[in-house]
């Protein structure tokens, strides 16, 4: 089999990262994995596996004939069997098949405002699933609303997995001191919350002065960015609280890390929750979206009822007073993720499916 992700950008979010994710697993399990990013390189550029055909199409408008034909070049050249198109990516996509009627498209829908679903409304993609042979779910969720709005059938939910990449790279040297920081990894977007953990910060730095917090994520420079410094200043936090931006080796920073926390309003499956448990780490999170999915008990880590200060900077407090227990949650979660959200056992599912929707000979792991 051969295929080729497709993404707009290469920038360190959910759906960047587990296209690079498909990318980097296919190329050792298949003939062919390639990878296109049609607008914008970034940080996971340097994440991709030489064995990844890739390709930059430095995309400028949303119908780009140039792009659309040096997609199909690329299709024709490397003999492709299968577009796999992240999030909005899937109009390139279609377009392309409409050039070249033989290609078969899946299409991965990472949209992360679970909660309201029931408002969301996208003719395009309702027309555009007409030429889709099958889509992915990141959560049960969204499988429900694609196969109740879309005009497709073949809909699966497939968990997002961590890239089993060995951490070679040097990354930021962290702020604080050592055994008494909390990190947070999400980009500075509304959903995400920090705001709740900066309160938080402000309560526990009243008790425990030395421990900090660490925020990792794309700073989009806008009103909701300036929000969240403005209230770092107002609570005089600037060397409680360090924002970083995006950060192109996560495992660097986590191992640097004691707590790691999420305070969303809203989430799919987040990959931070995976990251965390990868890296062992005790867990303070909000219990949105599919996240219960993987902290299902207390034994793997503290789920919070969305927004609750209360309950977030307890949860907090605790693990910075039991050593022990940090450990102890932390292996645990780390069990979960291990046998749970594994890269070979997704991708011997994914790979299943998908023959199950060509009819290719299958090429499963073993």
């Amino acid at each position: 089999m051969r295929i080729v992700q497709i993404i707009d950008s290469l920038e360190a979010g959910g759906a960047e990262r587990m296209a690079v994710n498909y990318a980097n697993a296919l190329s050792k399990e298949i003939e062919f994995s390639g990878l296109i990013a049609t607008r914008r390189e970034g940080l996971l550029l340097n994440q991709i596996d030489e064995k990844v055909t890739y390709l930059f199409l430095n995309k400028k408008k949303r119908i780009d004939f140039k792009a659309v034909f040096a997609v199909r070049a690329y299709i024709k050249k490397h003999a492709i069997d299968v577009i796999h198109a992240h999030s909005s990516s899937f109009f390139l996509a279609v377009l392309v098949k409409c050039i070249f009627p033989k290609i078969k498209i899946v299409w991965h829908d990472h949209y992360g405002i679970s909660q309201n679903l029931a408002e969301r409304k996208n003719i395009g993609l309702k027309i555009g699933s007409l030429f889709f042979e099958g889509s992915i779910a990141v959560n049960s969720a969204l499988k429900n609303w694609a196969e109740s709005y879309l005009k497709i059938k073949n809909v699966v939910y497939f968990p997002n997995f961590i890239d089993e990449i060995v951490d070679s790279q040097k990354g930021s040297l962290l702020k604080g001191n050592d055994n008494k920081r909390i990190i947070c990894v999400a980009n500075l977007r509304p959903q995400k919350n920090h705001e709740l953990l900066i309160k938080a910060a402000h309560l526990i730095k009243q008790k425990y002065p030395d421990w900090t917090f660490h925020f990792f994520g794309k700073d989009f420079h806008d009103s909701h960015s300036e929000k969240i410094k403005n209230l770092i200043a107002e609570l005089k936090l600037e060397e409680s609280v360090f924002l970083y931006g995006t950060v192109n080796n996560v495992g660097s920073v986590l191992k640097q890390s004691e707590i790691a926390v999420l305070p969303s309003l809203s989430e799919g499956l987040p990959l931070a929750i995976l990251e965390y448990g990868l890296y062992k780490k005790a867990v303070v999170a909000t219990n949105v979206g599919q996240i219960s999915e993987i902290i299902s008990s207390d034994k793997e880590g503290f789920l919070v009822d969305s927004n609750d200060l209360g309950q977030f900077t307890q949860s907090i407090l605790r693990l910075i007073e039991n050593e022990n227990e940090r450990v102890q949650k932390g292996l645990s979660l780390h069990h979960i993720v291990e046998s749970k959200y594994s890269q070979k056992s997704i991708l011997k599912d994914y790979l299943q499916w998908l023959n199950s929707l060509t009819n290719f000979a299958p090429e499963i792991p073993v």
